[in-house]
């Protein structure tokens, strides 16, 4: 048996649970949020989940996202075909959502599945949410127009490296669209406040991206693992992965396994002429240790200082303060250094507030 933790450990486990499910509620997840609600009541009941999630309950839970890591366990099992019961109620496996039978099923699973729920959860969540495009366009339209120069992207958690071709994708947002109307990717973004620039042309010419674990589009299995994360009631969110996933496989950037601030330092070392360097990320730094984090800024704060009119250099970020607020889409370019508040954003880029322009 796992030796007990100490209380305040488990009630983290089981307040970080409730939040997540609220979350789910209101984001239009009414499985996930079933699903995490029963794991609440088999955890405290000394369950299955109670040995699975022992690992992970003296983690910060803002940062370590167990409730997601589980639940990203249970729908690999259903998508992969293991868990055959509990895939009669996933919409994403052909099933229908159903709460009888539900959490037996899912405790079924934790039990028969217990040494392959271990594993997946030692690993951080690997989301690679496309529709965050949809919001972070803005700011990188704002970018080309003022530099007038193209654009060189490097992203930090960049996971399978979808939003690396944020500019091959059409976006439709204000009445206004902007990007390649021949795209088998269209981003719809519910937009208020002032509408991007769609006048604007940019022109990305190098794109690079990194991730503690990047996703390889070549294995079926990492690609699974990416799916996983969706939530199942959301077919809308699988139909823009599995079409992004295909143009990416049509284009690939090469993603390097690596630590975000050591690889921030390196790519920024040197001003680049000619370019705008656009350092970007979304719902990722969450998952920094302090460390890396303080690291990373301070990457690209040195960077700042060394940029020119000719060589400028961006920091674009669209990151969630705590679970119960709106992201923030954040754009601080250089030489200035001056920090924009652009707007705020729902969690999957579904609808974007935006600051009235200066």
């Amino acid at each position: 048996m796992t030796q007990a933790a100490p209380a305040y450990d488990r009630v983290g486990i089981v307040r970080a649970f409730d939040v997540q499910a609220r979350a789910c509620d209101a984001l239009g997840s009414p499985l996930t949020a079933f699903l995490l609600r029963g794991v609440i009541a088999d955890y405290q009941a000394g369950g299955a989940s109670r040995d699975l999630l022992a690992p992970l309950e003296s983690r910060q839970q803002w940062e370590a996202v167990t409730s997601l890591r589980l639940a990203g366990a249970l729908h690999f099992l259903v998508l992969a075909g293991r868990t055959p019961g509990l895939a009669a109620y996933y919409p994403s496996a052909g099933g229908t959502f159903r709460e009888d039978g539900f959490r037996a099923e899912m405790e079924r699973a934790m039990r028969g599945e217990a040494g392959f729920i271990e594993a997946f959860i030692r690993r951080a969540p690997q989301t690679n949410e496309v529709r965050r495009t949809g919001a972070l366009v803005g700011g990188f339209l704002i970018i080309a127009a003022r530099t007038g120069l193209p654009l060189r992207c490097l992203e930090v958690g960049a996971s399978a490296g979808l939003n690396l071709h944020w500019d091959r994708f059409r976006y439709d947002f204000a009445g206004a669209a902007w990007g390649d109307r021949a795209s088998p990717v269209t981003i719809g973004t519910a937009w208020t406040g002032d509408a991007p620039e769609t006048g604007v042309s940019a022109r990305v010419i190098e794109r690079a991206g990194c991730d503690i674990n990047p996703i390889d589009l070549s294995s079926a299995e990492a690609v699974l693992r990416l799916k996983s994360y969706v939530w199942p009631d959301h077919p809308g969110r699988f139909r823009i992965l599995e079409r992004a996933t295909d143009l990416a496989r049509r284009h690939p950037v090469a993603l390097e396994t690596a630590d975000a601030a050591d690889w921030t330092a390196r790519h920024l070392a040197e001003p680049r002429p000619g370019v705008a360097t656009v350092v970007f990320h979304s719902i990722a730094a969450q998952y920094f240790s302090d460390g890396t984090r303080a690291a990373f800024e301070a990457a690209i704060r040195d960077a700042g200082h060394r940029a020119s009119g000719a060589a400028p250099v961006a920091w674009l970020r669209m990151e969630q303060a705590s679970p119960v607020q709106l992201p923030e889409i954040r754009l601080t370019i250089w030489p200035g250094g001056h920090d924009l508040l652009l707007g705020h954003a729902h969690p999957h880029g579904l609808f974007a507030h935006w600051m009235p322009r200066s």
